[in-house]
């Protein structure tokens, strides 16, 4: 576990911020836009918590703890052979939202139309973070075509959006509660 002593420690106020190796960046760095786009979507998924139980909350605060994995691997630069291997996202992370998704989209009701965010709260907050999951995947591929990013951290952002699609509607009643988009409804 880490031990946090200290919350503040001043190192900022100039703009700047570490890296989990130690560097120094400045805050706009797109590491870390990525990374802080990330623990966005883990504050949205924490207020859809909210107004989760049973089994859709353990996902959820399973997810919880990838993202945070997530963002130690975003924030710690990837090279060749480290004294101290950090912690790095895994395909068994990825795989299991796989399963989660493919049990979960077993019950729903066929979609007709797209899905607009809605029905209950649970669904319009997992809507939030689907979405703040989607720019943080955008800033990580930016990521990746200037600097080396671990694939399965990639991989794992885009199944979470689709997770959080999928958990949406399963919480919308199998769908059957999902809000659906009318094309030129209000012409």
């Amino acid at each position: 576990m880490v031990r946090l002593t200290r919350i503040y420690t001043r190192g900022g106020d100039a703009g700047q911020t570490s890296l989990g190796d130690g560097a120094r960046v400045p805050k706009h760095d797109p590491r870390v836009a990525a990374f802080g786009t990330v623990d966005e979507a883990n504050a949205a998924i924490g207020v859809a918590r909210l107004h989760t139980t049973g089994d859709a909350d353990a996902m959820l605060g399973r997810i919880q703890n990838d993202l945070f994995d997530l963002g130690a691997d975003l924030c710690t630069p990837e090279e060749e052979n480290p004294a101290y291997p950090p912690l790095r996202m895994t395909e068994a992370q990825v795989e299991r939202l796989e399963r989660e998704i493919d049990a979960m989209n077993e019950t729903l009701a066929p979609l007709n139309s797209f899905v607009l965010p809605g029905g209950s709260a649970a669904a319009a907050y997992l809507h939030v973070a689907r979405t703040v999951t989607r720019r943080a995947e955008r800033l990580m591929v930016e990521l990746a075509e200037r600097e080396r990013v671990n694939p399965a951290a990639l991989r794992y952002a885009n199944r979470l959006s689709d997770h959080l699609f999928v958990m949406s509607r399963h919480l919308n009643d199998d769908g059957a509660a999902d809000v659906l988009w009318v094309p030129g409804s209000n012409r």
